[in-house]
């Protein structure tokens, strides 16, 4: 069977692993952590980097630092991994879902400004398959209205939007190492943030609430509980595995993103064929090889792929349920209309992409998906 993942393995991890647990320091702020800080805000620029225990962990600590109270709304787009929403709703909030694109599934941009209410407090774009979102549209109604806007970039390591890094756009942005990310740490997520009347209290919020981080950096002569909080950061050994990956990142990328291009060149006559629409990239966007998708005519011909491939041998599989159909937003948000959401949910496949899926591997399975 190819799987549809396989965590990709640089062969140094487990050497920075046991450096980390031979310095004696590895609960966390140690020297792989600020290696890796130092080098998401090298790279792309964003005024603050803190890693945390996962992406779900990093939209918490926005909901924090957003102050999100009870009776607050947040727009999130209904197709989405949970955690995109759950941040916010465990601070009280009630999550209004927005639509997807017709060609895309992010967040349909031109549907935002009528979600829009007094109560509404901050806009959730999430770059699905690291495509990006119209960033400069969703900013220019955040200012209009004066919300904050938290780019949700799990996906989105090494992407960009107008040559802007994704992360760097909205006022904080969260990512994750999870294994199936094309950077990975096991689990794993990132904190970054751009707008710099959030940075003190992050790393207080990071810090379980205490001002500790400055008083390791010898700011302070003692800390103590400042602010709310929780053990948001992760272990050394974390760290350490994220490192590995860092040095390799340009390796990886352009690996995937080759995989990627051989699907598109190897579907596009059959999909136009058998009324198949593959990924769609809008000028504004640039791919970085995180999931190649393909949206079916119907539930009936995406659930037919799935299993042939299955019988010959290739994992692939659909993604996200809308988020508004799910029983818990039912019973608290009542029904919702959203039909492209919906679409994706029933139509949408993926196929196996990781690093070390050979061209052997590839041709199989195009040859098999021609042959359907």
């Amino acid at each position: 069977m190819i799987p549809f993942n396989k965590p990709f393995l640089t062969g140094k991890e487990t050497v920075y692993i046991e450096q980390a647990v031979k310095s004696g320091k590895i609960s966390g702020n140690g020297m792989f952590t600020q290696k890796c800080q130092k080098y998401f805000e090298e790279r792309y620029g964003f005024k603050k980097a803190l890693l945390t225990t996962s992406c779900t962990d990093a939209l918490e600590m926005c909901a924090l630092l957003a102050d999100i109270q009870h009776g607050d709304e947040v727009i999130v787009p209904s197709y989405t991994f949970v955690s995109s929403a759950l941040a916010f709703v465990r601070q009280g909030a009630k999550i209004v879902f927005a639509d997807s694109r017709t060609d895309h599934p992010g967040i349909d941009e031109n549907k935002i400004e009528e979600l829009i209410t007094a109560r509404t407090k901050a806009i959730i774009p999430v770059h699905y398959a690291g495509i990006a979102c119209d960033m400069d549209k969703i900013m220019e109604i955040a200012e209009k209205y004066n919300l904050l806007v938290i780019e949700d970039a799990a996906q989105a390591i090494d992407s960009f939007y107008n040559g802007k890094p994704l992360g760097s756009i909205g006022h904080m942005a969260t990512f994750s190492f999870h294994e199936t990310k094309n950077i990975n740490s096991g689990e794993g997520g990132l904190l970054a943030i751009n707008d710099p009347r959030f940075i003190k209290r992050s790393e207080i919020i990071w810090e379980k609430g205490t001002n500790r981080a400055e008083f390791f950096r010898g700011e302070v002569n003692k800390y103590g509980w400042a602010d709310t909080g929780s053990s948001f950061l992760p272990s050394e050994i974390i760290a350490a595995y994220l490192w590995a990956q860092l040095e390799n990142i340009d390796k990886i990328q352009k690996r995937r993103i080759e995989i990627w291009e051989q699907y598109f060149r190897g579907l596009n006559y059959w999909a136009i064929n058998n009324g198949v629409k593959l990924p769609f990239i809008p000028d504004y966007a640039s791919n970085n090889g995180h999931i190649f998708y393909m949206v079916c005519k119907s539930i009936n011909q995406r659930d037919q792929i799935i299993r042939y491939l299955k019988e010959k041998g290739i994992y692939a599989v659909f993604h996200y349920l809308s988020l508004h159909k799910s029983d818990y937003c039912k019973s608290t948000s009542g029904e919702n209309n959203l039909p492209f959401s919906d679409m994706y949910s029933d139509r949408l496949v993926r196929l196996p992409l990781f690093y070390e899926l050979t061209s052997d591997n590839i041709e199989f399975i195009l040859k098999t998906i021609n042959s359907f």
